[in-house]
């Protein structure tokens, strides 16, 4: 059975889940926790994202007959539809989950059949046919993803080379990335969507959660939500969720604009305190941020780093050319040093150490990282453990954070995978779990300054601490 009931008195929402960005619907909530009795039965060997969609169905009945001696009556009007990503224990036919859009697995399917012709070929190359396998599998990739013919709201239909290439309308990407990543379409989200558009069923909320120990390469915590991916999905579900009333992009609303704090200036340079949930430069979004708030006082100012939109904490302005230049010459010979405190969860066993774990950008999913081995950049942090409490019932550690490197979402990821502290930064909704903030600041910065030659030390107000 593919529609499982929900029997609740809970209300539905208004709009549907925009699915990069959500909290659980409480109706998601209830599906989800059905679904687990399911996972568990099946006992995955591997970790795994499953999804739900609750639904709405005018035309559920029951065949039961009920003591009035009634058969055929409406039961219940909303239910829910499961899915899991890709395979599930290299199987694609579990009865209690949607099927896949399109099924490659077919021992005597085209797909199938192709492959093995392609790996023979493989296996007796000779100078006229060692291009074949690869134009082959090109062609062969093509061909599948033509099969995949995917629904909307407005019961329309593209296959995924038309909605990849309605997407990315840009020659530079479409050269670059001529065809969408294999395994698009096989995620929860686009499942789902199709076996609710197939057979008439109107989507009410939507959720995907992480099942199992995480991979080798990036962070996932047993049980967590999780937004769709961008890299394969978002193409796909801007297409899929035509039609539908929609949550609004909370990326396209901008951010709340915040004060920020001088520290110290001069005529060369200004240290400044940077809140929490404000944008160093400006993005697609907001164009308010550090940088435009200095222009505004500062018309030539530049900035020579940034900070993520949510850490908080010590960032400088320069306010010429030549001093940006000077200060840009220091970070790259990494002889600025900075301090950032960071409260993590749980206990940090190691009173002092260093992580050193290479990383990458996940290109399916930006901006997350991941743990890279053979293609990522080399990321070094060095770590001293202030302090250990109790707080909010769980136990915390404050750390001393220092970067020996500047890789993008280095300190989260070094606190949070399972080969650095495995303890995620509180607060952080990528790497670890979503708090009121995220609870990690640039404490301190020490460097020479451009015009007087003299070393610096400065530090955040005293007033504004992340730890109490």
């Amino acid at each position: 059975m593919r529609l499982h009931p929900l029997h609740t008195d809970i209300a539905k929402p208004e709009w549907f889940t925009w699915p990069f960005c959500y909290e659980p619907h409480p109706l998601c909530l209830l599906a989800c926790e059905e679904l687990k009795h399911e996972i568990e039965r099946i006992n995955p060997s591997e970790g795994k994202m499953f999804g739900v969609l609750v639904v709405e169905s005018d035309s559920w009945t029951s065949q039961a007959a009920e003591p009035s001696g009634k058969s055929d009556t409406t039961i219940a009007k909303l239910g829910f539809l499961a899915a899991y990503s890709g395979l599930l224990e290299g199987r694609n036919d579990w009865e209690y989950f949607v099927p896949p859009v399109f099924d490659a697995q077919q021992p005597d399917g085209y797909f199938k059949q192709k492959e093995r012709e392609i790996s023979e070929i493989n296996h007796h190359l000779t100078p006229t046919t060692q291009h074949l396998p690869r134009q082959m599998s090109q062609d062969l990739q093509l061909w599948l993803f033509r099969q995949y013919r995917m629904l909307n709201g407005n019961g329309e239909e593209r296959d995924l080379v038309e909605i990849w290439h309605d997407y990315h309308q840009s020659p530079k990407i479409q050269k670059k990335f001529p065809l969408p990543p294999g395994g698009t379409g096989d995620c929860c989200a686009p499942k789902l969507l199709q076996y609710a558009y197939q057979n008439h069923l109107k989507p009410v909320c939507m959720a995907e959660f992480w099942w199992g120990p995480s991979p080798q390469s990036e962070i996932r915590h047993h049980g967590e939500f999780y937004p769709a991916c961008r890299g394969k999905c978002k193409p796909v579900l801007t297409w899929m969720l035509q039609g539908l009333d929609v949550d609004p992009d909370p990326e396209t609303h901008g951010f709340l604009h915040q004060g920020v704090e001088i520290i110290y200036e001069d005529d060369a340079i200004a240290a400044v305190y940077k809140p929490s949930g404000m944008l160093s430069v400006p993005g697609k979004a907001d164009d308010y941020s550090v940088a435009t708030w200095a222009k505004e006082r500062w018309p030539e100012s530049m900035l020579p780093h940034r900070l993520d939109l949510l850490t908080s904490g010590m960032m400088l302005v320069a306010k010429h050319a030549e001093a940006y230049h000077h200060l840009q010459d220091q970070f790259a010979a990494r002889t600025i040093k900075k301090k950032y405190l960071a409260v993590v969860e749980g206990k940090v066993e190691n009173e002092h150490g260093v992580i050193d774990l290479p990383l990458s950008s996940d290109p399916l999913n930006r901006p997350r990282q991941i743990v890279d081995f053979e293609g990522g950049k080399r990321a070094i942090t060095e770590y001293r453990v202030q302090q250990t409490a109790e707080w909010e019932g769980r136990s915390v550690t404050l750390l001393a954070l220092y970067p020996h490197t500047g890789r993008t979402h280095q300190l989260r990821m070094h606190c949070a995978h399972q080969k650095g502290l495995g303890c995620p930064i509180v607060g952080d909704e990528l790497y670890g779990h979503k708090a009121d903030r995220l609870y990690l600041q640039a404490e301190s910065i020490a460097f020479v300054h451009p015009s007087t030659g003299k070393r610096m030390h400065l530090f955040c107000p005293p007033n504004i601490k992340i730890w109490r």
